[in-house]
């Protein structure tokens, strides 16, 4: 018998309407376009807008455009697996909302959260539930409503994060393509440069967390981009090499969005030229788990069959890693 991979058989994304431009963000805090597109390539990014809308309304449009592309009925999903670190609340997963929203009545579903990393945790994880033989349909989404935890007076986080979401359908595959290798860490000692301090069972929510701004995005940017710089490109080559790739094999890099610089450092690191690198920071900013997927949905008319893409992330607490993926079809135009 052939080995089983779990190969990516349609993609799906959604931002919301609502654009914030660097202009607006000019009016609450102290920056400037050019200071903003300078430090980071970030131009606007959306906002999802309206009362006890949380990131599940991101989810469902995603879960409902692949289901259409790929011609089944929500009811044939085995498994949904929702990446996110803004659920809709603590408990049940975002996930499990997301099944009954979209009548998945069929699926089980849970959500992982490993941040900016999140869609790599989860598309390997919902790739072994494809070899294993017993799941046919796994969904696997990256989605976050980041401006639900953000300081908008602070100008560290406020330029950078975006909502949005992005997924992809996988399948068994015996002929080769899917999700072939891929390497993932963690470092909770990096907890401390990135984080949310409250709110959780170690400080649960009180009117002092609040009124201290305990809520929101943390985040020290100087130890972070080195960390990140540092472990997407050793990750990413170590991927490289262990499946004997070189720079020419790659077609595409699909990296995390959360700053241009970290991208071109990592390209560099893996000697791939500008042309080979999926970007779209620049509109939609830093949506955490959504970055990657959301990188397949725009470019998913440029990809052929036979593809070798390699997907790379770094995310807060620490979390990083990459993937190496054969793509299994050619997009229809």
């Amino acid at each position: 018998m052939s080995k089983i991979t779990a190969a990516i058989t349609a993609v799906g994304g959604y931002v919301p309407d609502y654009v914030l431009s660097n202009q607006e963000l000019e009016k609450l805090v102290e920056t400037t376009d050019e200071w903003i597109t300078t430090r980071t390539g970030i131009k606007e990014r959306r906002i999802l807008k309206g009362e006890g809308k949380g990131t599940s309304e991101l989810c469902v449009p995603v879960a409902l455009e692949i289901c259409k592309k790929r011609g089944i009925s929500p009811e044939e999903i085995d498994l949904l697996i929702v990446a996110t670190v803004t659920p809709d609340m603590v408990f049940p997963a975002t996930a499990n909302v997301v099944t009954d929203k979209i009548g998945a009545k069929n699926a089980f579903g849970f959500d992982i959260a490993a941040a900016c990393s999140g869609f790599l945790f989860a598309l390997d994880t919902g790739a072994k539930f494809i070899e294993s033989g017993r799941y046919k349909k796994v969904m696997i989404i990256g989605a976050d409503k980041m401006s639900s935890i953000i300081d908008y007076t602070d100008r560290a986080t406020c330029i950078i994060f975006g909502d949005g979401a992005g997924g992809v359908l996988l399948e068994p595959n015996t002929d080769g393509y899917g999700v072939i290798d891929s390497i993932l860490k963690s470092d909770g000692h990096g907890r401390e440069f990135l984080n949310m301090k409250a709110g959780g069972s170690s400080k649960p929510a009180t009117l002092e967390t609040v009124a201290a701004r305990e809520h929101y995005v943390f985040q020290e940017g100087k130890t972070v981009f080195k960390y990140a710089v540092a472990n997407m490109s050793d990750a990413a080559r170590g991927v490289m090499e262990r499946n004997h790739l070189t720079a020419d094999d790659i077609t595409w890099l699909v990296p995390h969005q959360a700053n241009l610089r970290i991208i071109n450092a990592t390209a560099n690191a893996m000697g791939l030229p500008e042309d080979k690198i999926m970007i779209n920071i620049q509109r939609y900013g830093n949506t955490t788990a959504g970055t990657i997927p959301l990188c397949l949905w725009d470019w998913e008319s440029k990809l052929k069959k036979g593809d070798n893409l390699v997907l790379a992330a770094f995310g807060g607490g620490f979390t990083w890693g990459a993937c190496f993926v054969k793509w299994a079809y050619d997009a229809k135009n």
